[in-house]
C-alpha cells in the first residue's frame, strides 16, 4: 500500500497501466504510458488532500478523486452520500486485483475487481453487488481533470441519447456560495446548443468553460443494439482520448458535473475548476435516494432505480481507456465495434484509430 495524495491507496502495475485504489472510499485513479511513451493521467484529484480540510465532512469529499462507486447514488437519510462504497474502509481479497466491502448502509457485500492487459492502456471493471434487497439508485463517477487545457480546449461527445435535460432545480444554490451557468429543469436536444440562464446558448462539447460555475445535466443513451452493442462517452484532451463504454441497460443516464469553481464555500474555495465527472448512472439526477424511488420519469420510461435481489449477485461492467490521437484529431463523433478484439474510434474531422480492446467484457 502506497500514500498517494495524501491517502492510503493499494497500488497495481501492468505493462502500460498503473492504478491506484484509495482504502477509504475506494476512490480510483490510474497513470497511462501512451505508445509515444508520454504519461498521461486523466483523472482528477481534489486540489486538497485528506488531513487538509476539516475532518468531521464525508470521506468522499477528504479522498475526492478519480473513479468511485455510488450505492446508492446521491444523499441517503440513512448513510453518507453517495453510501459506504464511497466512503468506508475498502479490503483486498485473496484474489489479485479485488476488493470488498461489507456495507452497513444498504447491507450488501461489494466487490470491485480491476483487470487490465499488459499490451492495452484500459481498465476493466467490474462491480459484484451481493445481498442487497430492493430498489436502489447506483452510479460509476469518474471525474476528469481538464484543469491545465486551454477555455474549450477539451472535447466532450458521447453516443446517441434520447432524453436530456439540466437539473430540475437548483443545482447550485447563491444563499450557498455556489452559482450555475444553466437554468433549471431545461430539456435540449444537442449538446452543443443548450440554454444558458442569462440567454442565449452554450456548447456543452468544449470544456473548461463557463468559469465561476458548477452545473449538472442529465442525458439518457439510446439503447444498445446488435451492430453497436455498447454507448460511450468520450473526451479528446491534448493529443490523447479518455472513453468509458458501458451497457446502456445497466446505466442508462449518464451525468454530466461541470465544476469550473462555482462553489465558494470550503472545502471548494472556487478551486475546483477544469474537473468534468462522467457519472453512468441509473438514478435521478444526483437527488436522494427516496426521489430516486419515485420514478419520476416513469413517463418518459427511464428508470432511475433497479430492483436488486438477494439471491442473485449483480455485476455492473464498464471499460474506461486512453487512446493516443494527433493533436487535430476533433471530437469523437463514433466508437464502434471492429471484430471481437478491437474499436473504430472516429473523428468529426475524418480521422480515425483502431485500438485493441475486448468490448464484449461489457455484457459478459
Amino acid at each position: 500500500m502506497k500514500q498517494i495524495h495524501g491517502a492510503p491507496s493499494f497500488t497495481h502495475q501492468d505493462g502500460p497501466t498503473s492504478l491506484a485504489i484509495t482504502q477509504t472510499g475506494g476512490h480510483l485513479t490510474a497513470d497511462f504510458t501512451l505508445p509515444s511513451g508520454r504519461v498521461v493521467s486523466p483523472y482528477a484529484l481534489a486540489p486538497w488532500t485528506p488531513t487538509e480540510i476539516d475532518p468531521d465532512l464525508p470521506a468522499l469529499l477528504t479522498h475526492l478523486r478519480g473513479d468511485f462507486l455510488c450505492l446508492p447514488f446521491g444523499p441517503q437519510s440513512d448513510g453518507p452520500p453517495h453510501g459506504d462504497t464511497a466512503n468506508a474502509e475498502w479490503e483486498p481479497t485473496k484474489l489479485p486485483n479485488v476488493w470488498s466491502i461489507q456495507t452497513s448502509d444498504t447491507g450488501a457485500q461489494v466487490f470491485k475487481a480491476i483487470s487490465t492487459e499488459s499490451d492495452q492502456t484500459a481498465l476493466y471493471i467490474t462491480n459484484g453487488i451481493q445481498n442487497l434487497s430492493g430498489r436502489w439508485s447506483y452510479g460509476s463517477h469518474p471525474i476528469l481533470d481538464l484543469s491545465s487545457l486551454p477555455d474549450r480546449a477539451g472535447r466532450v461527445t458521447t453516443s446517441p441519447f434520447r432524453w436530456a435535460s439540466t437539473y430540475p432545480g437548483l443545482f447550485s444554490d447563491p444563499a450557498n456560495g455556489e452559482h450555475q451557468a444553466l437554468p433549471p429543469d431545461t430539456e435540449f436536444t444537442d449538446l452543443r446548443s443548450v440554454p444558458l440562464a442569462d440567454g442565449g446558448t452554450t456548447d456543452l462539447t468544449r470544456y473548461p468553460a463557463r468559469p465561476g460555475n458548477d452545473d449538472l445535466i442529465m442525458l439518457v443513451n439510446e439503447p444498445a443494439t446488435e451492430t453497436q452493442p455498447f454507448a460511450w462517452t468520450a473526451v479528446v484532451l491534448d493529443g490523447y482520448i479518455w472513453f468509458c463504454l458501458k451497457n446502456p441497460a445497466d446505466f442508462p443516464a449518464t451525468l454530466f458535473w461541470l465544476s469550473n469553481g462555482g462553489r465558494e464555500a470550503a472545502p471548494w474555495n472556487s478551486r475546483h475548476t477544469g474537473r468534468l465527472g462522467l457519472e453512468e448512472v441509473c438514478s435521478h439526477f444526483c437527488d436522494p435516494l427516496d426521489v430516486s424511488r419515485e420514478d419520476r420519469l416513469a413517463d418518459k420510461n427511464i428508470p432511475t432505480t433497479r430492483e436488486f435481489h438477494p439471491d442473485n449477485e449483480t455485476s455492473l461492467n464498464l471499460i474506461q481507456s486512453v487512446a493516443e490521437v494527433p493533436t487535430d484529431f476533433g471530437a469523437v463523433s463514433s466508437i464502434s465495434p471492429q471484430g471481437n478484439d478491437h474499436i473504430l474510434i472516429t473523428s468529426d474531422n475524418g480521422h480515425s484509430i483502431t485500438t485493441p480492446l475486448n468490448w464484449n467484457f461489457i455484457t459478459s
